[in-house]
């Protein structure tokens, strides 16, 4: 724990102020005066508008997520973007043989991955040697689920798992190299999105993603980097598994108890976490936003929390709620 929040380089514990790890993207986007669209397609302005946030927020880490089509897009993919929505994918993947026939990217030769790298630079370049910099990889059932389509590789855990096992190789694979580069562009922390695995039950998540979910982080770890797991949704019956893969953080989404999560992964693993992004940091009022922060930090350690919503703070989130967050944790 000790060593994390040396890498952190954030303020010592016991002065009182909790670490603030909010995800932005579409409220930076429109705080920056920008749309969604122009955050997701040009590192500048994602980097602008997370600087706008950081001012404003004054946040203990700034990150360079955006979509999960990146690495979509690396392996050939068309993204469609549409303005302040979110954007759509057409479908790589319709069998094995598709499978068999998809060719890892080169993430410094493709458009929207070299962008993320790019964004990491500039970070690095404006924020100085230590300022915790988050960079973000699909994990690799997330981005199977991307080119081939979440229905899809749901089914065909069941009626053909070679195929998913075979794709979700390449993903991670893929996932290692867009790692490693964003690492040695600068970024002292990886995330790693998986939300589909909320989805599948532990039996399916041990198959499927529990192994290369453990390749992954040990990879990150051996290149110097920390790994900030990210799974939407309730995975409260993952984390027995999650507990064996030697993560350094992990976002809890809202419906997930922050006290057990603390119980089952241990004093090692730093919770991110988990007001409702929606009914409390939104629409709530400040005394509920309070309420919900001090049952928070009554159940679990100080060292072991970063404050953050359970998941994506939506856009039209008040900036005075985002203020306040900060102000009661310091």
């Amino acid at each position: 724990m000790e060593n994390i929040h040396k890498q952190l380089q954030t303020p010592s514990t016991n002065d009182g102020r909790i670490f603030f790890h909010p995800i932005l993207m579409m409220h930076a986007s429109k705080l920056n005066g920008q749309t969604y669209e122009d955050l997701m397609t040009d590192y500048k302005s994602l980097v602008a508008a997370n600087m706008k946030c950081l001012e404003l927020y004054d946040h203990d880490a700034v990150s360079v997520i955006s979509d999960p089509y990146r690495e979509t897009a690396a392996f050939g993919a068309k993204i469609y973007f549409d303005g302040d929505n979110s954007p759509r994918a057409d479908k790589l993947i319709h069998s094995i043989e598709d499978v068999d026939s998809l060719v890892n990217p080169d993430v410094y030769k493709c458009e929207r991955t070299l962008d993320r790298i790019n964004g990491v630079k500039l970070f690095r370049e404006l924020l100085g040697e230590k300022f915790p910099i988050i960079g973000w990889v699909e994990g690799p059932l997330a981005e199977a689920a991307d080119l081939a389509g979440m229905t899809e590789i749901l089914m065909n855990m069941m009626i053909e798992p070679e195929m998913v096992h075979k794709l979700a190789d390449k993903c991670l694979t893929t996932a290692k190299d867009f790692a490693l580069a964003q690492i040695n562009a600068g970024a002292n922390i990886i995330g790693v999105g998986d939300a589909i695995c909320s989805q599948i039950s532990e039996e399916l998540y041990e198959e499927f993603a529990f192994s290369r979910h453990k390749e992954l982080i040990d990879f990150i770890h051996s290149h110097g980097a920390l790994v900030k797991l990210h799974i939407c949704g309730d995975i409260k019956h993952l984390l027995p598994l999650i507990a064996q893969e030697d993560i350094d953080i992990i976002d809890v989404d809202w419906m997930v108890d922050m006290a057990d999560t603390h119980q089952v992964l241990g004093k090692n693993v730093v919770l991110c976490g988990n007001l409702d992004p929606v009914a409390v940091i939104m629409a709530g009022s400040k005394e509920l936003i309070k309420e919900k922060y001090d049952a928070i930090k009554t159940s679990i350690p100080s060292e072991n929390w970063i404050l953050m919503g359970g998941c994506e703070i939506p856009m039209n989130t008040p900036t005075e709620n985002m203020t306040f967050l900060r102000e009661i944790s310091k």
